[in-house]
């Protein structure tokens, strides 16, 4: 990300002789997700970060498609998705297109007997419920409910739970996850007007240089399919690193909404960009204070994306009948809006409580198979009432 960080020790120059206290050299790693054109970030290692020592077969994972077209309002019980021990098996992609895929996740263990890394997606990885530690090459993370872990391609990382009730939605960005350019000065500074700022970023904390000779197995995911990779060190073997391109952590909770006396339209919501998408976090917030405000939401045509909301917590006063977890999927081509009765019920409230998180996407998204599984068939209807 923009800002700069670092951690650990770290040489004068970068490119230059760095050397262990016996006098071997540590091993520089550059890490970037688009080569050597943008963000990066320098890691120095106590061994090279290339001895694989044995490889695994390779596992298929693809998103079985099941709906690639429709037109129509659907809905989805995000939480009739069952838990699962593993952290990657418990992952279940729900709504897939060629920028993105939607997943939900209930892990119910820690990762304690390999490391994760995603070689083709940044993740945002979205705490509904649970807590714990993201351990990376870059330090560690604390996570609990309300926060947005962003996690740029190719970090290896371990997830530690504190308990096994977690409720994950996860976001697979093949491009690069970024704040929106219009909260950003020219030279990547957040601007007076963004609901967020550098002070609520948490960057890695308390790197840990584990010097380890053994067998460790990093689970790759690369075009659909996983394969093991063992190497001869420890991952997380890092003596510091400095940088633009890192994990971090950002709370739902510490972003403050944009507000007027009349109804602000989406993107006063945004948090995040990539490539053909965008996420936007919906939190409590005052309504509008025009005399004759009408706090709902206005129909809107929905022709240029696919909207999609993941209802987290609190009481939302354009639809009915919302539950924890659940997601709305309204696609690109017809118009959506409040649910019957919600304008006339919004007149004259004050304030909401509702905490969601959005993601609008400009190419059309694909059920899975896991999607129609978990499907709530008669929202499509809802508006007949």
């Amino acid at each position: 990300m923009p800002h700069y960080h670092s951690l650990g020790s770290i040489p004068h120059k970068r490119h230059t002789q760095f050397r262990k206290p016996d006098g071997s050299l540590y091993s520089e790693q550059l890490f970037s997700t688009e080569g050597f054109s943008n963000d990066y970030s320098l890691l120095y290692h106590c061994h090279p970060p290339t001895e694989i020592i044995a490889t695994d077969p390779a596992i298929d994972v693809l998103p079985v498609v099941a709906e690639e077209k429709m037109l129509q309002h659907r809905c989805f019980e995000g939480f009739n998705i069952g838990p699962e021990a593993d952290f990657l098996q418990s992952r279940k992609p729900v709504l897939v297109n060629s920028d993105c895929h939607i997943v939900l996740a209930a892990p119910q263990q820690s990762m304690a007997s390999y490391f994760y890394k995603n070689a083709d997606a940044d993740e945002m990885i979205f705490v509904h419920e649970g807590s714990g530690v993201l351990n990376t090459m870059y330090g560690s993370l604390h996570f609990a409910y309300g926060d947005y872990l962003v996690i740029p391609r190719g970090t290896i990382y371990q997830l530690h739970f504190d308990n096994p009730n977690n409720r994950l939605f996860i976001v697979e960005s093949f491009s690069p996850i970024r704040y929106p350019k219009r909260y950003q000065s020219k030279y990547g500074q957040l601007l007076e007007h963004s609901p967020f700022c550098e002070r609520d970023i948490r960057a890695p904390e308390q790197l840990q240089t584990i010097d380890k000779t053994g067998d460790f197995i990093i689970k790759t995911k690369k075009q659909g399919r996983l394969y093991g990779l063992h190497y001869g060190h420890h991952p997380f073997d890092v003596i510091g690193w400095d940088g633009c391109c890192y994990p971090f952590a950002f709370s739902i909770h510490d972003f403050e909404p944009i507000t007027g006396r009349i109804h602000q339209p989406p993107p006063v919501h945004q948090t995040f960009e990539a490539n053909n998408f965008v996420v936007c976090s919906f939190v409590p917030r005052l309504y509008d204070y025009h005399p004759e405000a009408i706090p709902a939401p206005y129909n809107h045509s929905n022709i240029d994306s696919d909207e999609l909301l993941y209802y987290v917590d609190g009481d939302f006063m354009s639809r009915k009948n919302v539950t924890r977890g659940m997601i709305t999927l309204h696609p690109a081509g017809i118009p959506h809006g409040p649910h019957p009765g919600a304008v006339q019920k919004s007149i004259g409230k004050k304030e909401t409580g509702e905490l969601a998180v959005m993601v609008d996407t400009f190419h059309p998204l694909q059920l899975t198979k896991e999607a129609l599984g978990i499907e709530n068939k008669g929202y499509t209807m809802s508006w007949a009432e």
